[in-house]
């Protein structure tokens, strides 16, 4: 096993590196949470009949008051801190990977199609992600979300808020996918097993994504996992401030946002245990982020 690890220098990294140890840990046991919240939360926040406002506003299990039924506390609506954190967690989870697997799509697609293209389709792209980049993301999703509040009716608004907050967010993410793409794709083209490939008549599509996509992978994950941060983070602050999910959405920005209320009145768990969660679960994804930099990029170690 010792000498597979150190064969293996990904592994072997891993091993060395307590931080990212931690940091893998964390994400794994967010990422079990909030897949199986409907069974490892005691109760479903959401669900009316599962609370009580007997219950709430108690303080966590180590402040006087606390109880073992309600280890972090509760809100003032009753809901257990626990169980919100997981449903929240979950939701948040789903918009940003899927705000990210959107963005991969495109922002891959678009890329290698430059690169393998050039002239004037490629000129076009990367003009459309430099304005893109002159923009922050945030404005950038709050442009593509106030558009779609113009375009639909209020009621078909609501069935699709999710949507649309994970489109929007993923628009505002393709433009990195886009410019690696772009710039792997050049140098692979001139490799002989691209000049190869195009002799034997071989499709565009089938050189692409055979052939290429294959040999650009490794800059592409990790921009992947810092794009999961990023939309994560975008989804809690657009819900934060009102722009992304309803209040009656669990999401992690929702629950901050209903925490600031309470932030100068005594009940500091409202706010602080999902902000502490956030930022463990963003500072994780990002520390596994740097580590495959790392291993898929030794020089910048």
């Amino acid at each position: 096993m010792k000498e597979f690890i150190k064969r293996s220098e990904g592994l072997w990294l891993f091993t060395r590196s307590p931080a990212v140890m931690v940091a893998a840990v964390i994400a794994i046991l967010i990422f079990i949470g909030a897949a199986f919240a409907p069974w490892i939360a005691s109760v479903n926040p959401y669900d009316l009949g599962s609370f009580s406002l007997m219950d709430g506003l108690l303080p966590p299990i180590w402040q006087e008051g606390g109880i073992s039924q309600f280890m972090l506390g509760t809100d003032d609506q009753g809901r257990d801190m626990i169980s919100s954190i997981l449903y929240g967690a979950r939701l948040s989870l789903l918009i940003g990977l899927s705000a990210m697997a959107i963005a991969t799509v495109l922002g891959v697609g678009l890329g290698l199609a430059a690169g393998f293209y050039g002239g004037r389709f490629d000129a076009i792209i990367m003009r459309i992600a430099d304005i893109q980049l002159a923009l922050p993301a945030i404005l950038t999703a709050l442009l593509i979300d106030g558009i779609a509040r113009g375009i639909l009716p209020p009621e078909v608004q609501q069935d699709l808020r999710v949507v649309v907050l994970t489109l929007a967010i993923a628009l505002s993410l393709w433009v990195n996918f886009a410019r690696t793409a772009r710039a792997s794709t050049f140098v692979e083209m001139n490799k002989e097993y691209v000049q190869a490939a195009i002799i034997m008549g071989q499709g565009p599509i089938r050189i692409m994504f055979i052939h290429i996509l294959p040999n650009i992978l490794g800059p592409l994950l990790v921009i992947m996992t810092v794009d999961l941060a990023s939309a994560i983070l975008l989804e809690a602050t657009l819900s934060f401030l009102g722009i992304g999910l309803a209040a009656d959405s669990p999401s992690l920005g929702t629950l901050i946002r209903i925490g600031m209320q309470f932030m100068l009145s005594g009940e500091w768990w409202i706010l602080w245990i999902p902000t502490l969660f956030l930022v463990a679960l963003v500072v994780s994804i990002n520390t596994l982020g740097d580590f495959m930099r790392d291993v898929f990029n030794p020089g910048l170690r």
